[in-house]
Order: C-alpha cells, then sequence, then structure tokens
C-alpha cells in the first residue's frame, strides 16, 4: 500500500515541503532514498524501538520510502516521526485519512517520546501558504508555531498521542495563544536610564542612535559605564512591530533557540558575543548553515564589547551585513540567507592601558602603542558607524546623588516620534524604516542643507579629512537630530552636533 506524509525542510529562514511516500509491498527489504544525509538512514533504529514498545512494527516486508523533492538534502532526525507514522499507514497499522493536509516533525527517542525540533514556526508559515490545515509538533514547539493563525496546531509528547490522534482517539487539542497577551510586557525592562548617574552627553547620542537606527561606538577608560549604557539602548528602541517580531522569532526558532513558555519573541534582542568568537559563528554558516549572532540581533542590538580585541577577520566580515543588511551564505549545491539588520554598538577603551585622554589619571602606554591599538578597527569599519562618543568617569558628587535621571519610557516616547516621522517620509520605500537605513540616492532628497550648512560640512571634512562614507554618516545622524526636534529641515545645529559624534576622526587620536 502505498502512503504519502508530509515533513519540511528548513533552509535559511524559509521551509520546504517534503513529500514522504511509503510503499510497503511483497518481499524483505527497506529502503530509504531522496537524500536523506545519515541522521535521517539512522532513523530505522529509532523508530523500530519506538514503535515495539508501544506494540507496533515495521512490518516484515518490503519497505520503500522517498522523500522528495529528491535534489534536496535531507537533513537532521527530525524525519522521524513522519517517517514512522507512514509505516504505520503504509502496513496499515493505523488510519492515513488524515494525513494528506498534515505536516508532520519531530525527533524520536527510543522508548517513543518526540523531541523538539529547529524551524516550527517557518515549517507552519509555509505550511499555511501551501494549504494544509493541520501541523503536529513536539509539545516543546507548539506555542511557537501557534502564532500562525488559520492552523490547528497539536503538540505531542509521544507517538502514541500522535497515534491516538490520526485515530480519532484524539486526546490532543489544538494549541491556541493569545497573540496581544504575548505583547503586554514586552516595554517593560530591568534595566532602565534612570539608573545611570550623570553622563547626560552620552545618553543623548544614545537617544539619537536609538531613534534613528544608527550604529554606535563607546570610547572610554574601564568603569566608565560604557557596558552599562549598552546593555540599556533596548529599553529605549521602539516596541517591535507583530511582522518583525515574527521574523525575529522565525530565526530564533531556525537557530533552536526560542523558549518553549514563549510564542513571539516581543523584545528586541540583545545579542553581546565574547571576543573570542569565530568568524562563523558571528555571521553564520558551519556545514549545516546556521544563523550567526549577527541575524540572531535582528530588529535589534548586537554589542562588542571590547571592540580592539575582537579578531580582525572577523570584525571585517561584517562590513558587508551592516550594509546589505542581509547576509548570504554559499555552499556548492545552494545559497541561504539570513536577515542582518541590527544596531551595532561597540565599546572599546583608548588605548591598552584604558587610560589615554583621561582628565584624571596618566596613560602609561609607551608612543605609537596607542595608534597601533585603534589600528586594530579598520578605517572602513568605523566608516560604518555613525556616532562615535567619549565616554569619561562619573565624577563623585553626580555618582552619590539621590535623584533619579530620566526614565527610560520617556526618552523611548521621543524615539517613537521620530521614528514615526521617518516611517511617513519612507512609506514608498521598500525595507526603509529609518534614517540609518537610506541610500546615497534617498540622502540627497531628504538630508538637504543650506549654504550655512554647506560650509561647516567643508569645513569638517577638511579638518578631519573624513571620508564620503563619514560625509553621508554626518547627514544622516543629523537628520535623525533633526527628526528628534520635528524640524523638518536640517539646520546648521543639527550638523554641527552631528559632527561631534565623529570622535575617532578628530585630531590628536592616537598620536
Amino acid at each position: 500500500m502505498l502512503v504519502k506524509t508530509f515533513g519540511s525542510a528548513v533552509y535559511g529562514i524559509k521551509a520546504t515541503t517534503i513529500t514522504i511516500e511509503v510503499n510497503v509491498s511483497q518481499g524483505i527489504n527497506f529502503l530509504l532514498v531522496g537524500l536523506p544525509d545519515n541522521a535521517v538512514k539512522e532513523s530505522q533504529q529509532r523508530i523500530d524501538s519506538a514503535l515495539q514498545l508501544h506494540g507496533y512494527k515495521i512490518p516484515g516486508k518490503k519497505v520503500v520510502i522517498n522523500m522528495a523533492p529528491a535534489d534536496i538534502r535531507k537533513e537532521g532526525s527530525a524525519y522521524d516521526l513522519p517517517l514512522a507514522i507512514g509505516i504505520l499507514a503504509a502496513s496499515e497499522q493505523i488510519k492515513s485519512d488524515q494525513l494528506e493536509r498534515c505536516i508532520i516533525m519531530g525527533e524520536l527517542s527510543l522508548d517513543g517520546a518526540i523531541q523538539p525540533i529547529k524551524g516550527a514556526l517557518p515549517i507552519a508559515l509555509q505550511a499555511r501558504s501551501e494549504g494544509f490545515t493541520s501541523c503536529i509538533f513536539p509539545v516543546q514547539n507548539a506555542r511557537e508555531a501557534a502564532v500562525v493563525e488559520g492552523m490547528n496546531i497539536y503538540g505531542a509528547g509521544s507517538i502514541m498521542e500522535v497515534i491516538n490522534l490520526l485515530d480519532g482517539k484524539a486526546t490532543l487539542t489544538p494549541v491556541k495563544i493569545n497573540i496581544d497577551d504575548e505583547f503586554l510586557n514586552s516595554s517593560v525592562y530591568d534595566a532602565d536610564f534612570s539608573d545611570v548617574k550623570g553622563q547626560e552627553n552620552v545618553k543623548r547620542a544614545m537617544e539619537i542612535a536609538a531613534a534613528g537606527g544608527h550604529n554606535i561606538i563607546l570610547i572610554g577608560p574601564p568603569g566608565a559605564g560604557k557596558t552599562m549604557l549598552s546593555k540599556r539602548l533596548p529599553s529605549i528602541l521602539p516596541p517591535l512591530t507583530a511582522e518583525e517580531a515574527l521574523e525575529t522569532t522565525k530565526i530564533h526558532s531556525v537557530a533552536g533557540k526560542t523558549n518553549r513558555d514563549v510564542s513571539l519573541i516581543t523584545r528586541r534582542p540583545f545579542r553581546s558575543p565574547h571576543h573570542t568568537i569565530s568568524d562563523v559563528a558571528l555571521v553564520g554558516g558551519g556545514s549545516f548553515p546556521q544563523p550567526g549572532e549577527i541575524s540572531l540581533a535582528h530588529n535589534g542590538v548586537l554589542f562588542l564589547d571590547e571592540l580592539p580585541e575582537f579578531k580582525r577577520t572577523v570584525l571585517e566580515v561584517m562590513r558587508q551585513p551592516l550594509e546589505d543588511r542581509v547576509i548570504t551564505i554559499s555552499r556548492a549545491r545552494f545559497a541561504v540567507e539570513y536577515p542582518a539588520s541590527f544596531m551595532l554598538v561597540a565599546s572599546m577603551n583608548p588605548c591598552p592601558c584604558g587610560f589615554y585622554n583621561h582628565p584624571e589619571k596618566k596613560c602609561m602606554c609607551p608612543p605609537g602603542l596607542v595608534q597601533k591599538y585603534l589600528s586594530r578597527i579598520s578605517g572602513p569599519l568605523l566608516d560604518r558607524i555613525d556616532i562615535h562618543i567619549e565616554v569619561v568617569p562619573v565624577p563623585f558628587d553626580k555618582l552619590s546623588e539621590q535623584r533619579r535621571g530620566e526614565l527610560s519610557a520617556a526618552i523611548r516616547e521621543r524615539v517613537i516620534a521620530a521614528r514615526n516621522m521617518q516611517k511617513v517620509r519612507y512609506a514608498d520605500y521598500e525595507g526603509i524604516h529609518c534614517n540609518a537605513q537610506i541610500s546615497s540616492k534617498m540622502l540627497q532628497k531628504y538630508c538637504r542643507t543650506d549654504a550655512a550648512g554647506q560650509n561647516i560640512m567643508k569645513i569638517a571634512m577638511q579638518k578631519l579629512g573624513l571620508s564620503a562614507r563619514a560625509y553621508d554618516r554626518i547627514l544622516k545622524v543629523s537628520r535623525t537630530i533633526a527628526d528628534l526636534e520635528a524640524s523638518e529641515n536640517i539646520q546648521v545645529q543639527h550638523l554641527s552636533e552631528a559632527i561631534q559624534y565623529r570622535s575617532l576622526d578628530k585630531d590628536g587620536w592616537g598620536t
């Protein structure tokens, strides 16, 4: 008897439906074809053990299984469950009338328990687009897949629960969630800018960065508060939209980073990899391509603490994703794309000892070492960072103040207002949501300056020796500053403030 079950393969953050054809006929053999990898081939032993423990078996006949399309490599153990169900249905041990419009995925333990898989959300989205009406997933993945409306999502803990469901002895009910409830606490953060004493100029720079989606680097001595400030940046970013939350959750689902108790990621991600990270771990890849840290930070913040300590090759691979906001991983037979639209927040000491340009302590670094330290970060990478801000230690009188600073919620309101202006301004441009994302052509249209502004920019270019890319960055930052003041045009004071946020371009650094 020939029976078809349906599974799915995930490439990048998109899923492809896999048709599993099982034919049981006269003879004795077990054949599994359709470009399966070793993990799929080993499924026979797991299936055999799981079925025997529950009173079922692989029939002692000729079993031929084809996984179509045959030119796509099938990887991983998540095909155990659809293969097992296909074998049972083809040997008439269970009913097969519900299999036609159902996607089934799950890894089997030897005792029949179903283990979690990666990519349940993109699988459910693809299933809905192809007209499937239900999905059976491990119970740990059911909530994340249940955000897909119009689908019956079942979470099963063992193969017997799946068998009973298909035989009409249903003990499982579709998982239902209220998406609005998932967003209830999306703007509640443990870390708040009101905890920060002093540092008003840095808070201002962070507000501008958040309002325009700009990359920012903090330069200052140890203990000045660079990490503390960076960790509070997500608390002033606009909340994720439903579309952004879905896309962010898809990436984390593919990487296996979702929490079984959370159906949707509703807070902007904050990723902080250690400086020993490899380039593959940062941008993604591997023999079985997986998203890296820059994709896990999509729609959120990537924080690189002690930037010069990262390997040069690791930092250089970020240059293309910073511009294109997508990372492409190519292999001999296929290529996958992962979104990588993130805010880069970096911090660094001004020199190896940490006290270069310190107002009180003396730098102990020998001549030339400061420049050598700064040169670990290439000029092209620094050009892609819009805002450079110096962080100085907070004096005692500020630290001892009892008065709390401005709440993150108040700053976030201004950021949201500025982002709304940008949303309206770029409504006709696909994929453009904030000032940091605009192209050079759009820059000429939306970041025009008057004669006085042109004069200031000319002086800055000549004195600081800025590149053309740095010139563009200054205009984008000044556009954001104007948006925060609800100004339609870029004024001289907006340009002047934006120019101040190019600390590493100024004379005196590293000399």
